[in-house]
């Protein structure tokens, strides 16, 4: 596929994946007309990596751990330095305590909708009553007792 396309699939600006591209993330065959020739694949890795971007992770990890990504999973690093471990070890916690935020603000938005729209429920319901509130009471009936 054409940079256009995989563009257009994966809502990534074409001067983005070019930048992709330079780093080493993705790669392309060129056209015998010199267009790039992206494989398919490359929607799924190009999302990943923007997951990952958007996560904080820098692109010199994000080319390290790619290979994790895909399947099947050949894992090679020659230069898994303590420093780099440490660095994805705190961006894997950041992404977890992320995700635990994003989780807890999704249960409450879902609280917050289940009371409106039990609160609509019991609207409607007492719209399609007829209404009492300002009426006398109905008189009883029966025998009196008294004056």
């Amino acid at each position: 596929m054409r940079i256009g396309e995989l563009s257009a699939r994966t809502g990534t600006p074409r001067r983005l994946l070019r930048y992709y591209e330079e780093q080493g993330l993705i790669s392309a065959d060129r056209a015998p007309n010199g267009y790039r020739d992206y494989d398919p694949r490359f929607v799924d890795r190009v999302l990943q990596i923007r997951g990952l971007l958007d996560a904080g992770l820098p692109t010199r990890i994000i080319k390290q751990i790619l290979p994790c990504l895909d399947k099947p999973r050949v894992i090679y690093f020659t230069d898994a330095t303590p420093d780099m471990l440490a660095a994805l070890e705190h961006e894997r916690d950041r992404m977890t305590e992320r995700i635990d935020c994003l989780i807890r603000n999704r249960d409450a938005i879902s609280d917050y909708l289940e009371i409106v729209r039990d609160n609509e429920r019991s609207c409607h319901a007492n719209a399609a009553a007829p209404p009492t509130a300002g009426l006398p009471s109905p008189p009883i009936s029966g025998p009196r007792t008294g004056p």
